[in-house]
């Protein structure tokens, strides 16, 4: 019996291993070093305990040590203990989770409001109509279709490169849409790596014009390089602790390339509260990079803050001001930006932008969060420094206007590309685009944020500012004109009294008993119901409107 109890332990210490067997557990952490070192230079994750990345990093670090420790004794014919790293393992998950709640808006809701900071701001702030070199018209899609008719004009180039994304930045005082070349693929980039990237399109929206920019020495350390030329590596291997994103080309204002990177950290929690800390600059022909802490970045660099990330931080502020469970159920004073789908889980902001003091601002509605089709005023977003002010002004949205210009020319079929908002005489209005099925531009509209059902189109900008000032002449007089110093007083005899439907408002028109013609809105002079033809009243006029009390 005892014989047999001695070969039982022996056969265990042979399957698990002799207890202090330490070199094998070294030896495996060693191997193990490779596939996790390569893991990381491919992923490249932030060497930091706020990035998610790196807790994501390190779980299968761990997890891949456990899978070498089995190969490992699986060679060696013999078991050992994975019963440390899974507890690890799972203690780390278990650990992120907890993290990952206490985080969260549910906690924290008073944080997350004040992140954000909005000032009121006034009608004035929003540009001008009469700046039309402010006025960033062209969505994405068609700054695509007219950047790649350039570029498929240039054998040499469209053989071997793509165009990426389109940036809106400001460049010499105009909205232009930029974006570098790209590598088409990993052996296009083998053929062409020494010689870099040899340019960049600019897209004007307001002459709808593209222009390609070729450069004198090419692009060698851009995104969609390979190895240590891809950008994002070559920067995390300079700052391997540094949490960076919205990594994106700009040019400056004598035209050079830059990329452009969002440093960002977490200020509450471990995974919570992003804030935009600075940025990484980087000269992609010579991979110089350049770090600047938020309030320091150069006047021509236009995104440092992102407008999703200014939309998000927006609705915690207009959200949770009251409390997580107030954004939930009685939602008091609760707004939201606009959104492109009215599905809640999967609607995403959507916002325009406009150049102002040489930077690019974004502007979006404000709505309330039951997701009507109206908005109760507008936010202006400095996507260089934040700053954010709400404009209040009650209207239609983005998308009921988009709507209301498609339905003016609905015979040919034309799509709204997201409007501008542009300041008309001290009355706000939406201007965008009409486009074909081909993303080409055939039309303008102005539709006014108050009274959506006001809308001029025309084949040109100017003759369709030039219709729509016409539009809301009367408008601006009876509505928004509180001087009434040139309006004469003046007693009539009614000759006619006629009524008119125009663009869905009933007009009276009143012609007295020397044939002279007034006009105004018939629910601001209800009271003339009183009085016939014929009969004595007075009223005040400009020769025009006139207005009866």
């Amino acid at each position: 019996m005892l014989k047999k109890k001695m070969v039982n332990v022996v056969e265990k210490k042979q399957l698990w291993g002799e207890k202090g067997e330490k070199s094998t557990y070294i030896i495996a952490a060693l191997i193990s070093l490779i596939p996790v070192a390569l893991m990381w230079y491919l992923l490249i994750p932030a060497l930091n305990l706020k990035a998610p990345g790196f807790w994501a990093w390190l779980i299968m670090s761990i997890f891949i040590y456990i899978i070498i420790l089995c190969i490992y004794g699986f060679s060696k014919k013999r078991l050992f203990s994975i019963k440390t790293p899974i507890v690890l393992m799972l203690c780390l998950l278990l650990f992120i989770v907890l993290m990952g709640v206490y985080s969260s808006r549910i906690f924290h809701a008073k944080r997350y409001s004040e992140i954000l900071k909005v000032d009121d701001g006034e009608v004035e702030l929003i540009p001008s109509i009469e700046k039309t070199n402010s006025i960033a018209l062209m969505d994405t899609a068609s700054a695509e279709r007219l950047g790649d008719r350039k570029i498929g004009s240039l054998s040499g180039v469209v053989s071997q490169y793509n165009v990426g994304n389109y940036i809106q930045i400001d460049y010499e005082s105009s909205p232009v849409k930029v974006s570098s070349l790209t590598y088409d693929g990993f052996f296009k980039w083998m053929s062409n790596k020494n010689n870099g990237v040899p340019g960049y399109v600019v897209v004007n929206p307001v002459d709808m014009s593209a222009d390609y920019t070729s450069l004198k020495e090419g692009m060698k350390y851009v995104p969609s390089a390979y190895f240590s030329k891809d950008l994002a590596r070559h920067i995390r291997v300079h700052y391997p602790t540094v949490m960076f994103s919205n990594l994106h080309f700009e040019i400056d204002e004598e035209g050079n390339p830059w990329y452009v990177a969002s440093i960002y950290d977490h200020s509450i929690g471990l995974f919570g509260g992003t804030k935009v800390v600075g940025a990484f600059v980087v000269n992609p022909i010579n991979g110089e990079i350049h770090k600047y802490n938020a309030g320091e970045v150069p006047q021509w660099v236009d995104v440092v803050f992102p407008g999703d990330l200014i939309c998000e931080q927006y609705n915690d502020y207009a959200q949770l001001q009251h409390g997580f469970l107030n954004s939930m159920f009685a939602q008091k004073d609760c707004r939201r930006v606009t959104t492109m789908n009215d599905d809640e889980d999967n609607a995403y902001p959507d916002y325009g932008y406009v150049a102002k003091d040489g930077d690019i601002w974004i502007y979006t509605g404000i709505t309330s969060v039951n997701g009507d089709s109206s908005n109760i005023g507008f936010i202006l977003a400095n996507e260089r420094t934040s700053e954010t002010r709400f404009i209040s002004s009650a209207g239609a949205d983005e998308f009921s206007s988009m709507k209301s210009a498609e339905g003016e020319v609905q015979e040919k079929g034309y799509r709204a590309s997201f409007p501008s908002l542009v300041n008309v005489d001290g009355t706000p209005t939406y201007i965008l685009v009409l486009k074909d099925a081909n993303s080409l531009v055939k039309m303008y509209a102005m539709v006014n944020v108050e009274q959506y059902n006001l809308v001029a189109t025309a084949t040109s900008q100017e003759e369709c500012v030039k219709k729509y000032k016409e539009l809301i002449h009367d408008e601006l007089d009876i509505e928004t004109n509180n001087d009434l110093s040139n309006y004469e007083e003046k007693k009539i005899t009614i000759k006619k009294i006629q009524t008119i439907d125009i663009e869905g408002n009933t007009w009276v028109y009143l012609i007295d008993s020397k044939d002279n013609i007034y006009r105004n809105k018939y629910t601001n002079v209800l009271d003339l119901l009183l009085y016939d033809e014929g009969d004595n009243i007075t009223i005040k006029t400009d020769g025009d409107i006139f207005i009866f009390e």
